[in-house]
């Protein structure tokens, strides 16, 4: 079995889209784990074989698949922004946001918007939802417990607000953990929802080829409502944003036209 057909078998039994990942990065990754699972890197017969009877074996491969780096308001300057600007703006049209935090791995994005929230309009309900492919790491994002490093960018008023300690774990208070809601979701085949105020999805697409990125940003400018925002990492672009009906805000930020 070549990694072609490896892929779509994959396809047909995990509903899981490689075509849409650049494949020199996949494939260097998915090598890795072959290695760790004492299979070799041709075998892809015998990798499809034991993903499909070894569910430990299938979470490995989620996870290799995804990559679960997150923290509190990573990239500083860019949640700024998105405080002081993005956010008003939006408020000031809509009295309750809709937002979904895309790829959103262990939470501390979707937390890092409800705090923000919480702040800018105290006890103010809104509809946040973090998503991701890897229900493992839903897990850890549900618990709400992160290491100090995971909180680096977390202000001390914040810190101290927002989150209990025990043992050199940060804890996020219930209050903040109750006001995000977390769901699977693929982002290459799932469907999408509609009427988002903001979404979020950094860091993410970077990893899939260029095809599979101007689809992703389509499906963002639909389930947009007219005038949403979308938020994207430092290190990805949409260069086509005008032929999709994006207007550019500043770095990461599009507005749907």
């Amino acid at each position: 079995m070549d990694f072609s057909i490896f892929k779509e078998k994959v396809r047909g039994r995990f509903r899981l889209d490689l075509n849409s990942y650049k494949e020199n990065q996949l494939k260097r990754r998915l090598d890795a784990l072959m290695v760790k699972l004492k299979l070799n890197t041709a075998d892809y017969y015998g990798f499809f074989k034991l993903l499909a009877a070894d569910r430990s074996a299938y979470l490995e491969f989620l996870d290799t698949l995804t990559i679960n780096v997150s923290e509190f308001f990573r990239d500083k300057a860019m949640f700024e922004y998105l405080e002081n600007t993005i956010l008003p703006v939006l408020i000031s049209k809509s009295r309750t946001l809709r937002i979904w935090s895309a790829a959103c791995s262990n939470g501390a994005e979707p937390y890092s918007i409800a705090i923000i929230l919480e702040d800018i309009t105290p006890c103010r309900r809104h509809s946040i939802e973090g998503s991701d492919i890897d229900r493992n790491i839903l897990k850890t994002a549900a618990a709400g417990c992160y290491s100090e490093e995971q909180v680096r960018n977390v202000g001390e008023p914040r810190l101290k607000k927002y989150f209990k300690t025990d043992g050199g774990s940060y804890y996020i208070n219930e209050n903040i953990k109750k006001q995000v809601g977390f769901r699977q979701h693929d982002l290459l085949i799932a469907p999408y929802g509609a009427g988002y105020n903001l979404i979020i999805c950094r860091n993410v697409t970077i990893y899939f080829t260029r095809e599979a990125q101007e689809k992703i940003n389509n499906k963002f400018y639909r389930a947009l409502e007219t005038g949403g925002v979308l938020f994207i990492g430092a290190s990805e672009m949409i260069f086509n944003y005008h032929e999709l009906g994006f207007e550019k805000l500043s770095t990461c930020f599009y507005r749907k036209k």
